[in-house]
């Protein structure tokens, strides 16, 4: 059974028809196919006029979606011969940033990111996508062994943020969230980032400075997630919707302000619904911005990554 938000309602019960009419069988009164053609047609409808006006906050809901593709989703369809690497080498391993080696379209690859799990069970294993300071630490050793071998790094980031747990922050989470920001501003190869879901706090942007930053169309990039704004703005969680307008977290308002570089399209109604067609779409985004970077003197890309994020709060953008 497809998942529905709140604001899918309408196009929930004419699905359901649908669904129901398929059960059917042709009466001679009622012609099954062109009663089925036209609620299709009428869904559609509903979907272009709904996700044309979605507000922050449903964008929010829609980033969320747990049917949308996450990291596995995309090593599936877009790498070959992937090999996972796993663990710190201080602590332990952490299934929240998932990382190996792989080929993307014929360039050997290091790709990383977060994995929230699509079930009880699998969200369980990888926490939500939330890490712990071993998982951050994985991610800078990854983007070394990129580094020290000339491999291009791809960071597909999905998390609600960083585990904020006593163990994480015993272990030293901020530290080694900084350490991994240092690190995506050292290495001298390319560092292509997509923002697939959620992007929250320094959770995501711990692998996110990037060479190139993208997001989805419904995706969400923020310094703190919505609940937690309202929380401390209204003292209230329930004020959400207010600080996701507030916040300016989509990938419209981002891009407008030059935090990213580029937004992919996703299909209409949303990621959730074409798995294959979102992850094409990224795959070709990427092989584009690889294909131009790839070239590139390893000091200059580095010197231009550094000065872009140091643009951004010199224009009173940070």
């Amino acid at each position: 059974m497809r998942h529905f938000l709140d604001f899918e309602k309408p196009i929930a019960e004419l699905e359901g028809k649908i669904e129901e009419l398929r059960h059917l069988s042709d009466d001679g009164d009622l012609n099954i196919a062109d009663e089925v053609s036209k609620l299709q047609a009428k869904v559609e409808r509903q979907l272009r006029q709904t996700y044309a006006k979605l507000s922050s906050w449903q964008k929010v809901q829609v980033a969320r979606h747990p049917e949308r593709p996450h990291f596995t989703d995309y090593v599936k369809a877009l790498i070959e011969d992937f090999t996972p690497m796993a663990g710190d080498r201080t602590y332990a391993e952490d299934a929240a940033i998932i990382g190996g080696l792989g080929r993307f379209r014929g360039y050997s690859v290091v790709i990383l990111g977060h994995e929230k799990g699509a079930d009880t069970d699998t969200r369980l294993k990888h926490n939500f996508g939330m890490a712990r300071p071993e998982g951050y630490r994985k991610a800078k050793r990854l983007m070394e062994v990129a580094d020290r071998f000339g491999l291009p790094i791809i960071t597909l980031i999905d998390t609600s943020g960083a585990y904020p747990g006593v163990g994480a922050e015993e272990r030293g989470q901020a530290e080694a969230i900084a350490r991994s920001i240092d690190t995506c501003l050292s290495v001298r190869v390319p560092l292509i980032t997509v923002i697939i879901g959620e992007g929250g706090s320094g959770g995501a942007i711990a692998i996110a400075v990037g060479s190139e930053v993208f997001m989805l169309e419904h995706s969400v990039y923020s310094v703190i997630s919505p609940e937690g704004c309202g929380s401390i703005l209204w003292r209230d969680g329930e004020h959400a919707q207010d600080a996701a307008e507030a916040l300016r977290l989509t990938s419209q308002d981002l891009h407008g302000l030059g935090f990213v570089d580029d937004v992919i399209a996703e299909p209409l109604g949303g990621a959730h619904r074409a798995h294959d067609v979102t992850t094409h779409r990224v795959g070709d985004r990427v092989e584009k911005a690889l294909r131009e970077l790839v070239n590139i003197d390893g000091g200059v890309l580095r010197a231009r990554r550094r000065e872009k994020y140091l643009a951004m709060g010199a224009n009173g953008i940070g």
